[in-house]
């Protein structure tokens, strides 16, 4: 690979791009038939295509990507087990007067969390969604507010939830891109929970039902993830895949909303996904904890201080194209000690041989540069001045 690093000082850093979107000159997808859509390379962190995905949108039961989320993260700090046994309230059995995806859950049944996560995962059941809410929080309102503050904590400015189950309600909206936010930490964060997406049935109470993502059956390189509908929100589907490649394993996810039938969402993803995966190639630029480069430091108790990237470093790039990247380093000028341990501080520029941004990857200190005694600090000011 023809790689030109130069080192650039910058008064600030430029912003890292997690999601960097590059639609202008990459291959143009195919046309998609839904109001708003998302593709994103998980192993590269860049989107490879979009359309309208920042459009306020009705999510539907994708709302319950979030609440099995928040239950993970209690199972995670010891608040529940999988098999704690949960009471079902009558507002849990009183979901099935609203029309929408159920578990069969009754008042007389304690049903244990990993049933009821199999409900709301796998059949999206409204009662056990609720159920899982009056569980971790104990009022879905309580649950209610948790998910906002999460939506808060991870700066999803177009996300507000009025409910666990994705019926429609006044003011509770996302976007195809904030859910594939969501979506992500539930892959990322909870690598042990995510199997649940990939069952192709649940049977409880002897009603066996079928997870409505149709892809789990159609394409084996399809693990997960959730379906979404109401008439408001049209047919809407987050969808996973994770296939093999000879430099390692690439996992896309697509996020189509307001399709028009079950089988529309479930083929408009099958198209963007099978697109990413042909028109892209995922290049390993860099392998975890390799340093990207060495640079100089200030006032340090080492002179100078190894930069590398946030685990494996990969872009995304239209297929035929890898072998002509450059790289570029941006960074701070003069790096002053003390610096910490994964502290950012460069930025790797990622260009076609042409010029044409394909990525921007934040670069961190590999190891803590503690600050150097007073004699040290004071001799490298006097070289800092001279400079």
């Amino acid at each position: 690979m023809n790689r030109s690093l130069r080192f650039l000082g910058v008064a600030a850093l430029c912003a890292g791009l997690s999601l960097s979107s590059f639609a202008q000159t990459a291959p143009q997808p195919p046309e998609i038939a839904a109001r708003s859509y998302l593709l994103v390379d998980m192993t590269a962190n860049q989107v490879l295509a979009e359309r309208n995905a920042d459009a306020p949108a009705e999510p539907a039961s994708l709302t319950k990507l979030m609440t099995a989320y928040l239950t993970f993260v209690a199972l995670r700090d010891g608040k529940l087990t999988l098999e704690t046994r949960l009471p079902v309230s009558t507002r849990a059995w009183a979901e099935r007067k609203g029309g929408g995806s159920l578990m069969f859950i009754d008042p007389k049944m304690t049903p244990t969390v990993d049933e009821l996560l199999r409900g709301t995962i796998i059949v999206s059941g409204n009662d056990s969604s609720v159920a899982l809410a009056e569980g971790v929080a104990g009022t879905a309102e309580n649950f209610v507010a948790m998910m906002n503050r999460q939506a808060q904590a991870w700066g999803l400015k177009n996300t507000s939830f009025k409910n666990v189950t994705g019926l429609t309600e006044a003011g509770h909206s996302s976007t195809a891109r904030e859910l594939a936010v969501i979506a992500q930490h539930i892959i990322r964060d909870f690598p042990d929970r995510y199997p649940y997406y990939s069952v192709k049935e649940y049977t409880f109470n002897n009603i066996r039902q079928d997870n409505r993502n149709l892809l789990l059956r159609r394409d084996p390189t399809v693990d997960g993830m959730k379906t979404g509908f109401t008439e408001a929100a049209g047919y809407c589907l987050v969808a996973s895949a994770q296939r093999d490649f000879p430099n390692g394993k690439r996992r896309l996810l697509s996020v189509v909303m307001g399709t028009d039938s079950m089988a529309g969402r479930a083929n408009e993803s099958q198209k963007l996904l099978n697109w990413g995966y042909t028109a892209f190639d995922d290049v390993r630029l860099f392998e975890a904890g390799k340093p990207v480069a060495t640079v100089p430091v200030w006032k340090g108790a080492a002179n100078e201080a190894k930069l590398v990237g946030e685990g494996p470093v990969f872009v995304a790039v239209p297929r035929g194209e890898g072998d002509k990247l450059k790289t570029t380093i941006e960074r701070t000028d003069p790096l002053v000690a003390p610096l910490a341990k994964g502290q950012r501080v460069g930025t790797l520029k990622v260009t076609t041989a042409a010029g044409t941004p394909v990525a921007a990857l934040p670069l961190v200190v590999a190891e803590e540069v503690p600050q150097a005694g007073l004699m040290g600090r004071a001799w490298d000011a006097i070289r800092l001045w001279i400079k």
